[in-house]
């Protein structure tokens, strides 16, 4: 459903008319969030532990992206030392306590605890590495959110196939059985899996990020499969065996951009990016009948055939499949940055790699550069946008549960983040109104408590509330003007548009 638009005029006529709904909620300058409404932050192993190689870790894909020569990483920086949270977790914890965080966000590296991949050799070290910080955050009443894979995939298994071979499905269960076996009388939320179409698409079919793949339109899609039946199989495991034990959640992580149409002309393409870039993944869990969407398997069969294929390069599901996979999510887990306008015309012929995601896709996307607040091109401030999506995903899969798992913006540094404040103040703005309309949310996380390694991009982009100086051996972390914004968010409990905040001492909240 397209919302805030004015079809059949000038862009901006539609641009402006697109604001309304978040204009007029600012009339309301302080608003409250529900009762029972859970704040955290949220980070990944790779992007702050360091520790790369200490205390038996093994090597995973992101060690080994890093230390390729020429380095594909934008500054030639790695993940070796990163924030270094494998020795500062109790400041990590600290920093909770100042902002008087729910929760918190982190997740497994999967080779600190299983050198070899496998259940064969379960590394003590790593084991209580985490079982440290878990124990550090209940000390304080902060709940552990944990995610069991955020990307960093053990380099032996890439280098059979990854999540191109089958196999992938029981290596990652079993994993996972670790996992829960360790952690899970005291973890009661699991995210299984962190935005499959990043680890897909971006992994195995346009190499920009690890393994590096560069086989689109074939790799990324035997990928999804696996993925998806990777999720399901751990889903069921923890629903059968460890919820009756433990009584905890369990659900995946989406990544979801929003895709509007530029003009009246535009639904169809819209809607076929909004169904190729993200409902790929949510449909077969989230909709009434599962399985891909139908515009997809009708599309790449239909391109598939046309290009000689014998069969489609989507790899379908049987029945039983369909099934096994449908439901396997307590929430819908959510990450969100920004926003893309659409068109399908004729200068899409010929303009992407034959075959490829963007080929089947079919459509242009694109940005404005009015969009752009501070001085990174890599989050477009949108806000409007999160209203539409989360509004797409109330009416397509009857209002799930939405656990907002990351939502943040990108700076180039610097303690006075004025750009990040607005960002965060009008997207849980737009957030509140999709709540108001009678979207199901119950938490939002802001990405990130400090800065990280930002993959491929390395240290270009910050995403911290707190600054990391990269340049100090004790990685010293400096709360930003957003993170008194979010202690202030948190500590009231509601939203006031007008809030300047105060950035004179960042104390603890006693009460975490």
């Amino acid at each position: 459903m397209i919302k805030y638009q004015c079809f059949g005029i000038v862009l901006l006529c539609l641009i402006v008319l697109a604001k309304s709904k978040t204009s007029n909620s600012k009339q309301q300058n302080v608003r409250s969030f529900p009762d029972g409404f859970l704040f955290g932050t949220a980070t990944a192993s790779y992007q702050v532990e360091g520790g790369w190689n200490e205390d038996g870790k093994t090597e995973n894909i992101w060690d080994h992206r890093t230390h390729l020569n020429p380095s594909p990483i934008k500054d030639q920086s790695t993940g070796d030392i990163a924030a270094d949270s494998y020795h500062l977790y109790k400041r990590d914890v600290e920093m909770m306590r100042e902002l008087g965080l729910d929760f918190y966000r982190f997740s497994l590296s999967w080779t600190r605890i299983l050198p070899t991949g496998f259940p064969d050799k379960i590394n003590e070290a790593g084991v209580e590495y985490y079982n440290n910080l878990i124990n550090e955050m209940l000390k304080y009443n902060i709940e552990p959110v944990v995610t069991l894979y955020h990307w960093d995939l053990p380099q032996k298994f890439q280098e059979l196939g990854g999540w191109t071979n089958p196999f992938i499905i029981d290596w990652y269960t079993d994993f996972a059985r670790v996992v829960f076996e360790t952690f899970g009388d005291r973890v009661k939320y699991w995210i299984t899996i962190n935005e499959p179409r990043e680890i897909c698409y971006q992994g195995y079919g346009a190499a920009s990020l690890a393994p590096g793949y560069n086989y689109s339109g074939v790799a990324d899609y035997m990928c999804a499969k696996h993925l998806l039946l990777a999720h399901a199989k751990t889903y069921h495991m923890y629903d059968q065996k460890y919820r009756p034990k433990y009584g905890g959640n369990i659900f995946i992580t989406l990544s979801a951009m929003w895709y509007e149409p530029a003009n009246e002309n535009e639904i169809e393409a819209a809607s076929d990016a909004n169904q190729f870039q993200w409902a790929l993944y949510a449909h077969p869990i989230f909709s009434r009948v599962g399985d891909y969407p139908p515009v997809i398997k009708e599309k790449i069969a239909a391109k598939s055939a046309e290009q000689g294929f014998t069969r489609s390069r989507l790899p379908e599901f049987t029945p039983e499949e369909v099934e096994y996979i449908q439901g396997t999510s307590d929430f819908f887990g959510l990450n969100h940055y920004s926003t893309y306008y659409v068109v399908r015309n004729e200068s899409v012929k010929g303009m992407y790699e034959v075959p490829s995601f963007f080929d089947d896709m079919d459509v242009i996307i694109y940005q404005l550069p009015d969009w752009k607040i501070g001085e990174s091109n890599f989050t477009m401030y949108v806000p409007w946008g999160f209203y539409n999506l989360l509004t797409q995903i109330r009416e397509d899969y009857d209002n799930p549960v939405v656990f907002i798992t990351e939502n943040g913006f990108a700076t180039r540094g610097g303690l006075d983040d004025d750009d990040r404040v607005t960002y965060y103040k009008y997207y849980l703005n737009a957030m509140l109104d999709a709540i108001d309309d009678g979207s199901n949310i119950i938490a939002y996380t802001a990405w990130s408590i400090m800065d990280n390694f930002e993959w491929s991009l390395g240290y270009t982009e910050r995403f911290g509330l707190y600054e990391v100086d990269y340049n100090s051996p004790e990685r010293t972390r400096t709360p930003r003007k957003s993170a008194f914004l979010y202690k202030e968010i948190l500590r009231t409990r509601t939203l006031d548009l007008e809030y300047e905040p105060d950035t004179n001492v960042m104390d603890i909240d006693e009460g975490h």
